[in-house]
């Protein structure tokens, strides 16, 4: 964990690069010390149907859907949420100060009972960093 889901109108392409974000939040996640590596998983959902606010097409949205495994004190939690939005706003800064867009964050805990995983990426990547160690 965590699942990360960068939620945004098509329109939010046009003004940023959507890889460089996924790369930003990612390595937000990865910084903050709070989630292994081989658990991070970060992608872009683009709508191609949506309004925002009076409907004109200017205005933008993107939605960080942050979904964690229960477990970490509400200070980690915080934390964590805050590095990641402020890695976004950063990135969007550009677009945000020439175009209405608008930008939020929420942090979920997946309940532990109805989450079903087989995940063998964790090996990969530490075999991958001893060879290059």
């Amino acid at each position: 964990m965590p699942h990360i889901v960068i939620e945004c109108s098509a329109n939010v392409r046009e003004r940023t690069d959507l890889s460089a974000l996924v790369a930003s939040v990612h390595a937000a996640a990865l910084g903050t010390g709070v989630f292994p590596e081989g658990g991070i998983r970060t992608r872009v959902a683009e709508r191609t149907d949506y309004l925002v606010a009076d409907g004109d097409p200017a205005n933008a949205f993107v939605h960080v859907a942050l979904r964690i495994g229960r477990g970490r004190d509400l200070a980690t939690r915080q934390r964590a949420a805050s590095a990641i939005f402020d890695a976004v706003c950063e990135r969007l800064r550009p677009a945000s100060d020439v175009s209405p867009l608008a930008i939020s964050l929420e942090l979920t805990e997946i309940d532990p009972d109805l989450s079903f995983k087989s995940n063998n990426i964790h090996e990969y990547v530490e075999r991958r960093k001893a060879a290059h160690a």
